[in-house]
């Protein structure tokens, strides 16, 4: 399997968590907290699988790879956050759509920064070496 492959594979488990924590955390947060704190879970769940899994090589040292990871995924949590509250508030009002709307926008929201999150990780987070040539 490719490791883009394997990163899509992993990184929609750990979207599985996000999106299943987000139910719990719902019981004693509110849901712009919940959606936060849902993240930070699933965020813990790929830096693990994606470590062993998806980056195993990576030459950078662990903390440094936390660190890389915090980072890149400020930017996954800004556009997951910001998408989450449009859908439900803003536009899921505005056209009437009421079926488990935070569900849905939560569900949706956590597709939004696939590509950042590939990008960022795979350059920055766990980079390798390029080959000699």
């Amino acid at each position: 399997m490719t490791q883009f492959l394997r990163f899509l594979a992993l990184g929609g488990l750990a979207a599985g968590v996000n999106f299943g924590s987000r139910f719990a955390w719902s019981l004693v947060a509110p849901f712009e907290a919940a959606v936060l704190l849902a993240y930070a879970t699933g965020m813990v769940t790929a830096f693990l699988l994606f470590r062993a899994f998806v980056f195993p090589a990576s030459p950078i040292p662990v903390s440094l790879q936390v660190r890389n990871f915090i980072l890149v995924n400020l930017v996954g949590i800004g556009l997951t956050w910001t998408t989450a509250m449009a859908l439900d508030r803003l536009l899921f009002p505005a056209i009437g759509f009421r079926f488990h709307a935070e569900a849905v926008a939560h569900a949706i929201a956590i597709a939004v920064p696939v590509f950042t999150s590939w990008v960022g990780h795979r350059r920055f987070t766990f980079a390798t070496p390029a080959p000699a040539e």
